[in-house]
């Protein structure tokens, strides 16, 4: 909840705004009129062409944006989250008009904007543009602010002699310039965008090669990538995810001009010569030089000992490329092997149906978690169990790009992956076996979870997932047909470093949004979706449906549905302890820390010696009273103003646990009232239980209920014989009839005068004795078969029958 103590804006600043200041109305952010503007439902708010969506974003602060696509414009929404009640959110009302100053010929799905909120991508399957957020103009009207808009790669990828799709589109974690894209080629691309917005500062052309296995198409078919977050060499890591669910490694990739933590630098430097240089292993050694010596180039100040932490309290990464090596594509990563387990395991392919479809990269306090979506509504969650570390391919040296003073531009490199085949890493294996050693971290299953999705498409089901900024262990999956929540439970290395054994807890999965109007109906995908927070402890959800409505859920009181483990063998836990480790941050964390230290002026060395009454005394008491009420008075004054607005919070919760017990107390009188018909109940199903097993007694001693099912090649015989008994056997017996008619007809005189009889057994005499014989070689032959197939028949008959009996 934000308390704002000066609510008006200030009219001095002229450079917040260059419209002219009018009336602002403060109503419910769904019940804004962007939201619930008529037309908007009239027209649906667009067709919905199969991709994901998402057309809204927040700068982290008190904007929304939205992008309007029936005005094809950019609506900017100021917000106040957490008034009047924790539950809603305020919107400013009219929001501010936002376009393009050139005409967009693509229709937009996407929208992400930059760190510092300077700077909107607008992403479609037929363009990609920035909008300058600032630096803008008013139109004639002063009601419509102009943006200056530029075409991001529109020569590679959406030129009309090429081919090329963009896959995936992200800003970099560490630069407020740079961009990322993965395209259908099985490139990525990094651009500056305050250099050169059409070509790539540095390219990476990927070429997975799977060991062992076919190489087939899906296994080259990128689909989604994510950046690393702030641990280690993570920070410099791009993850890749293909069509078949491999997931693969770049690092390290660092944006020119892109700023790390001081710390952070000195951390993996200090890691690589302490267990690399030092390590009896020459791979290692020479994998942890290359990695030093890449550092000493890309941050220059790591191999200065002169210069001091507090001096550079940020690095910036110089322009640097390995002469004569190019940056490996660390995979496919592999599944961990325990101690007794098949080794084959680690390196099978997809344990889910259908393809890949997105990917998410979360790092949870030391975790590093790897979400991998499929089109079957599954979520494969995995954690990496080794440290990422950065591998050279040598021999393949990069392109570069360098101007006329031998300064690096850009560069393109290919991508491959070590060559031969990677041994399958184990949880018992001793450290030097592992690190500085160039194989990929492998993957620790934490859980499979099926988020039982309907079904009803070919293409399978699209799903996009987003963090929690409030929550890291809570991840939102938006499908087609609402927003579920998963939570993590168990974290490998948080839940050790904690003391917490839940090995054996999965996540918990409860649905927050369902936009199926009935089982019948068909979902209504989401056109928009942002997860917001304050520095409270509060979290929401805003959601665009495709009617252009906007829904908001409060998410605060959600870590109440996690179910509870009690272990009953395990210690008692001080509960000061317990209270410390698992109480909420209630009041906030400035107020926290205390107050903030003040520089006392510098005194004079014969301050003592001054008398109080003095003018340079008074003036001294006077300096330091005014220090002393501008700091610590005022601290005073914020603690008492939270603790004040602290009170009906928990005086609500208090409320509310009190009618959670009388709940839980009706609900165990209802319980105690049923009571004895559950045990009337109960004795009847146990009575029709008894019934039940007498019967089936009876059933198991009756004869046949010991016949054993045939086997698959008895069933071949027995097939075999129904087929010989009803086909063949009665073509035979209908071709001798026929026969036998035919002998009849030619053995016996045909009617009619003795001399007509005469002269035909005269003229005809030597015919019939030869067709005669004929007919009879045929009878005995058939006779022969007919006997011969009876035999058999009678023979497997009878061993059908001894089988039988036998099985009783």
């Amino acid at each position: 909840m934000r308390f704002n103590f000066d609510l008006s804006e200030p009219s001095t600043d002229s450079r917040l705004s260059l419209t002219p200041k009018e009336e602002v109305e403060w109503v419910p952010l769904q019940k804004h009129p962007v939201f619930s503007a008529p037309d908007a439902v009239r027209n649906g708010g667009g067709k919905f062409n199969g991709a994901p969506k998402n057309l809204v974003a927040w700068d982290g602060a008190s904007r929304l944006y939205y992008w309007d696509q029936n005005a094809q414009c950019l609506q900017r929404i100021s917000v106040r989250l957490g008034e009047p009640d924790p539950t809603s959110i305020l919107a400013a009302s009219p929001s501010k008009v936002m376009r393009a100053d050139v005409k967009l010929n693509f229709e937009v799905s996407r929208i992400s904007i930059n760190r510092n909120g300077s700077a909107l991508l607008l992403i479609g399957s037929d363009g990609l543009c920035v909008m300058y957020l600032y630096g803008r103009t008013c139109s004639s009207d002063n009601k419509t602010i102009i943006c200056r808009t530029v075409s991001v790669g529109s020569q590679i990828y959406f030129s009309s002699s090429n081919v090329i799709r963009t896959l995936q589109v992200s800003w970099h974690p560490y630069s407020d310039t740079h961009l990322g894209i993965l395209s259908s080629d099985s490139v990525f691309r990094l651009f500056n965008l305050a250099s050169d917005v059409m070509q790539p500062e540095q390219e990476y052309y990927l070429q997975p090669v799977e060991p062992g296995r076919y190489r087939n198409a899906a296994s080259i078919c990128p689909v989604d990538f994510s950046f690393g977050g702030d641990h280690l060499w993570d920070r410099f890591s791009v993850f890749v995810l293909f069509s078949d669910g491999s997931i693969y490694i770049l690092c390290p990739v660092v944006p020119f001009g892109s700023v790390y933590k001081w710390e952070s630098i000195l951390e993996i430097y200090n890691d690589a010569q302490t267990f690399g240089l030092r390590s009896v292993n020459s791979l290692a050694v020479r994998n942890s030089s290359l990695a030093i010596s890449w550092l000493e180039a890309t941050f220059p100040e790591v191999a200065q000992e002169t210069i001091d932490e507090g001096d550079l309290p940020a690095l910036k990464a110089h322009p640097h490329a390995l002469f004569d090596s190019s940056v490996s594509l660390q995979g496919p990563l592999r599944k961990i092997c325990h101690g007794g387990e098949d080794e084959s395991l680690a390196v099978r392919g997809a344990e889910c149906e259908g393809h890949a479809v997105s990917f998410l990269y979360n790092l949870v306090s030391k975790d590093s978690i790897v979400v991998t979506s499929w089109s079957c509504g599954q979520l494969q969650i995995d954690a990496l169990a080794d440290e990422i570390q950065p591998v050279w391919t040598v021999n393949i040296p990069p392109c570069l790009r360098v101007d006329s003073q031998d300064r690096i531009h850009g560069l393109a490199m290919i991508c491959e992956p070590i060559s031969g085949e990677l041994p399958v890493v184990k949880l018992d294996q001793p450290l030097d076996h592992t690190v500085w050693l160039g194989h990929p971290p492998p993957l620790l299953r934490l859980a499979t979870v099926d988020l039982a999705l309907p079904k009803n498409t070919e293409s399978g089901s699209i799903i996009t997932m987003s963090i929690d900024p409030l929550m890291q262990e809570r991840i939102y999956v938006v499908h087609d047909g609402g927003i579920d929540s998963v939570v993590l439970h168990f974290l490998p290395f948080t839940s050790q470093t904690r003391g917490k054994d839940e090995t054996n807890r999965s996540p918990s999965v409860h649905p927050v949004l369902n936009t199926c109007q009935g089982e019948t109906s068909s979902p209504s995908p989401l056109c928009g979706f942002v997860s917001l927070s304050d520095s409270f402890g509060y979290s929401w959800i805003v959601g665009v449906t495709s009617t252009q409505e906007c829904v908001v859920i409060e998410m605060k009181t959600w870590n109440l549905l996690l179910p509870v483990q009690i272990d009953s063998e395990k210690k008692s836990v001080d509960l000061g302890a317990k209270k410390e480790i698992d109480t909420p941050d209630i009041i906030s964390k400035e107020l926290l820390s205390g107050p903030k230290v003040i520089l006392l002026p510098q005194a004079s060395p014969n301050l003592r010696s001054v008398a109080a009454d003095s003018i340079e005394g008074r003036s001294t008491l006077h300096q330091y009273f005014n220090l002393f009420q501008e700091n610590y008075v005022e601290y005073a004054h914020k603690v008492h103003f939270e603790l004040k607005h602290h009170a009906p919070q928990l005086t609500r919760i208090i409320d509310d646990q009190h009618a959670r017990l009388s709940e839980a107390q009706n609900k165990i009188l209802k319980v105690e009232e049923r009571q004895s018909r559950l045990e009337e109940r109960i004795d009847h199903a146990v009575q029709q239980h008894n019934s039940l097993e007498q019967r089936l007694q009876h059933l198991r001693n009756l004869p046949g209920a010991h016949k054993k099912p045939l086997s698959g090649a008895e069933h071949a015989l027995k097939a075999e014989l129904d087929h010989f008994e009803g086909v063949e056997l009665d073509a035979l017996h209908s071709s001798i009839e026929a026969l036998r008619a035919r002998l009849r007809r030619l053995t016996q005189p045909p009617e009619g005068s003795p001399g007509n009889q005469q002269r035909q057994t005269l003229g005809k005499n030597y015919v019939q004795d030869a067709q005669i014989s004929q007919l009879r070689s045929l009878m005995e032959k058939l006779s022969l078969v007919n006997s011969e197939n009876l035999k058999k028949v009678k023979l497997v008959e009878s061993a059908l029958k001894k089988q039988e009996s036998s099985r009783y």
